[in-house]
C-alpha cells in the first residue's frame, strides 16, 4: 500500500448522501464514533462499502463493523436507535468473522416498516479508526448502492 493510494467507500444502498453532523443523533453527528457519511435509504438491501472481515455484527442485524485490508474498521449502523427493535424488520446475510465482498449483502432492512414504527431509517457508514486516514473526499447528493461515495488516502 503506498501513502498516495486512492481507497473507496460504496454507497451502502441507494438514497441521499447526507453528512454525518446532519444526523439526529448526536453520537453520530459530533464525529466522536469517526469520519464518514450517512444515506438516506430509498432501497432495502444494504451492501458492504468495502472488501474484508465482518468483525463485529450486532444480533439485531442493524449495525456491522467490518475490518478492511488496508487496516480501517468501517461501521454501518442502519437508523437511528433501530436496536430497540430486536431485529424486527432485519434479515442479516452475513455473520461475525466472515469475509465479504464490496457490493455484498449484509443485511435486508424494510425502512418502509421501520419508519412506520416511528425510527429514522437513515444510514451511517463510519471510518472509527479516522487516525489513520489521510485526505478525505466525500461526494453529497442522490446514489445508487455500489457507487463512490468517499474517496481516502492513509497516512
Amino acid at each position: 500500500m503506498s501513502k498516495e493510494e486512492k481507497y473507496i467507500l460504496t454507497a451502502v444502498c441507494a438514497g441521499e448522501v447526507i453528512k454525518l453532523e446532519d444526523v439526529c443523533d448526536d453520537v453520530f453527528s459530533s464525529g466522536i464514533l469517526g469520519i464518514g457519511f450517512a444515506i438516506i435509504p430509498e432501497s432495502k438491501d444494504f451492501l458492504s462499502p468495502v472488501d474484508g472481515k465482518i468483525s463485529n455484527a450486532h444480533e439485531s442485524g442493524h449495525a456491522y463493523v467490518i475490518t478492511a485490508k488496508n487496516g480501517i474498521q468501517v461501521l454501518l449502523h442502519i437508523g437511528i436507535n433501530t436496536v430497540e427493535l430486536s431485529g424486527e424488520y432485519f434479515s442479516p446475510a452475513v455473520k461475525e468473522d466472515m469475509t465479504v465482498f464490496q457490493g455484498e449483502r449484509l443485511t435486508y432492512a424494510d425502512t418502509e416498516k421501520i419508519l412506520s414504527r416511528g425510527f429514522d431509517p437513515v444510514t451511517m457508514t463510519v471510518i472509527t479508526n479516522p487516525e489513520i486516514i489521510d485526505r478525505v473526499k466525500i461526494t453529497y447528493g442522490r446514489v445508487s448502492a455500489g457507487e463512490t461515495v468517499m474517496e481516502y488516502t492513509l497516512k
